[in-house]
């Protein structure tokens, strides 16, 4: 069993009255990639804050590599890497300039070298030296991303970090991620899209009004919500009528000539329903098992009530701090 990496227990914070964090408690192997997930508002970046020491709970523990956030600062920071929002970018350095200046503020040595290796590892080489305003969307992400590996934290903080990505430069990405994990490092990532969250996590909790609703691996929460289902298709409405009245408690669409039978999706359900067809003389064009996937539980567990009022509290906060 891996050894824990991030480890909360019992974590709130409040802002005034208003309750953002209500006693969570999670655990994130090391050499894993853990997501949360949530609607707006929910918590996820006060919890980021307070995992990166940029801001103290109310009450709980959070231990990072071994280390308590309250009471070993310092050594914390040592330890991790983060990468916000919004690429943090000086965009009147070069790339390579940018990486130098964060290689000098983390004393890193031999700067030049770490430095060429992250520019080749993140396919930055050809625009190294030109300024990072004239940078892409994508390639400031993998800027961003390739500043934060400076000095080769052990865990890594992703508060939404393909925001506002084309497809392609998102899985790239992904990729970066999936190295990165390969190579021992512990993502915690939040995001907004729930497909990358399919991807990449190991381990996905879900926070929705300060609570943790759920955990668990991706297929473990699918499995949570109802819905899998064959999908069979039909050659025309003759054996759709067959099968339907074969086939008890199953939605049919006449125009697609579709039935949809509910099922556990397992091979021993599968092989009885295609028998009975069978039994019957009743032959299907197609067939398909469907499964509930992340948009469907993301639905099912989060509540939108209180959500706007969540995310203002949030926001009423943070730019007290920034004050």
């Amino acid at each position: 069993m891996r050894s824990s990496a991030i480890a909360v227990s019992g974590l709130r914070k409040a802002y005034g009255d208003k309750v953002v964090l209500d006693g969570i408690d999670f655990d994130v192997a090391a050499g894993s990639v853990f997501s949360l997930l949530g609607p707006n508002g929910a918590g996820k970046t006060t919890t980021v804050n307070v995992l990166t020491t940029l801001m103290k709970a109310d009450a709980g523990t959070v231990r990072i590599a071994g280390h308590d956030v309250a009471s070993a600062t310092k050594e914390v920071r040592r330890v991790i890497g983060v990468t916000g929002q919004f690429a943090a970018v000086d965009e009147l350095l070069s790339g390579r300039e940018n990486l130098r200046l964060m290689a000098d503020l983390k004393r890193v040595r031999p700067g030049d070298q770490v430095v060429t290796e992250l520019l080749e590892r993140f396919d930055l080489v050809e625009s190294a030296d030109k300024m990072a305003a004239t940078y892409s969307g994508g390639m400031r992400r993998k800027l961003d991303l390739a500043m934060t590996l400076v000095g080769a934290p052990q865990i890594i903080f992703l508060d939404e970090p393909t925001t506002g990505l084309d497809p392609r430069s998102r899985r790239t990405m992904w990729g970066i991620v999936r190295e990165l994990v390969a190579d021992g490092t512990t993502i915690f990532l939040t995001t907004q899209y729930l497909e990358e969250a399919d991807q990449l996590a190991d381990r996905i909790a879900v926070l929705d009004q300060g609570h943790l609703v759920a955990q668990g691996t991706p297929e473990e929460l699918k499995r949570q919500v109802p819905g899998t289902h064959v999908r069979l298709r039909f050659a025309d409405l003759y054996e759709l009528d067959e099968a339907a009245r074969v086939l008890a408690g199953a939605t049919r669409d006449d125009e697609e000539l579709i039935l949809r039978v509910p099922s556990d999706g397992e091979s021993k359900s599968l092989l009885g329903l295609l028998s009975r067809l069978d039994e019957h003389m009743i032959n299907a064009k197609e067939f398909s098992v469907h499964t509930p996937d992340l948009d469907d539980v993301f639905l099912a567990l989060t509540g939108r009530a209180g959500t706007e009022r969540t995310e203002r509290t949030e926001r009423t906060s943070e730019e007290a701090i920034a004050r």
